[in-house]
């Protein structure tokens, strides 16, 4: 199968399960997820920690920001909040599923996601508010809009689910020993073959390389990873969604390495 083929395949599915479900989701599946604000805390230098709890029954699970062929990705507004310059996500170190042949990245059940917000006034107060659009699935996936909002204090107290969220993290390519990584660009019919040599010691059993682009036009394949020794070898396909040309730029990319043991996350490469 052509990656046109597949990433035609994958969106007719995605669509197919969203127009089945419409009706059975007002049925049995309202509650399957619920999201909530957790306020925390002012810090020093002026910026808040909160985050978003989103919680799910009993062996349903939600995905990562790149989900996988298998996942729906998520989307998050911020539209409606109040001194709020900017914000950063910190996803948590995801999971690795099958499902029918296909990978998806995500969580089972619970997802604390810490929010840095950068407020316009450090001393007002900020108001949180977020329309998250996800997918969650069980043995079925279902489309979700979850809706929230929370005034901020100006100073709080720590939380230690979010704090143990933000512990939760991928290494740094540093903290990894990461030596070196390398990127070979070549091109297909349909778009651009990528070849990454990671140089790293072992991150622990099942290594998986997720790839991910700043374009969101761009659409990668699943790809595969291999160990030769302290090189991870990873090779996929990526491909324009209008099929049109495109460029990628090597600083652009980005790297997680996902195993049983832990997470790296990587930025860029150089020309190999």
């Amino acid at each position: 199968m052509t990656i046109r083929s597949t990433f035609l395949a994958t969106a007719l599915s995605a669509a197919t399960c969203a127009l089945t479900l419409s009706t059975a989701s007002a049925q049995s599946f309202d509650q399957v997820v619920q999201a909530e604000v957790l306020p925390g805390w002012r810090n020093a230098d002026g910026t808040h920690t909160a985050a978003v709890r989103i919680t799910l029954n009993p062996n349903w699970k939600t995905y990562w920001r790149a989900p996988g062929d298998a996942g729906i990705p998520p989307q998050i507004s911020w539209q409606g909040s109040r001194n709020w310059a900017n914000a950063t996500v910190a996803w948590p170190i995801p999971d690795v599923f099958w499902e029918n042949g296909l990978r998806s990245i995500g969580y089972s059940e619970e997802l604390v996601l810490p929010i840095e917000i950068t407020p316009k006034s450090a001393d007002a107060p900020i108001r949180l508010k977020a329309q998250l659009d996800i997918g969650v699935c069980r043995d079925i996936c279902v489309p979700q809009r979850l809706k929230v909002k929370a005034e901020l204090p100006n100073e709080g107290t720590r939380d230690a689910r979010i704090a143990a969220a933000l512990v939760d993290q991928p290494l740094s390519a540093d903290e990894a020993g990461v030596k070196s990584v390398t990127c070979t660009l070549s091109p297909t019919d349909q778009g651009v073959k990528l070849k990454a040599h990671i140089a790293m010691p072992r991150a622990g059993a099942d290594e998986v390389t997720i790839i991910e682009t700043s374009n969101p036009e761009i659409w990668i394949a699943e790809g595969t990873t291999q160990r030769s020794g302290n090189t991870l070898v990873t090779e996929t396909e990526m491909l324009h969604v209008s099929e049109s040309s495109f460029m990628v730029n090597r600083n652009d990319l980005r790297f997680t390495v996902l195993s049983s043991g832990d997470a790296v996350d990587i930025k860029g490469c150089s020309s190999g």
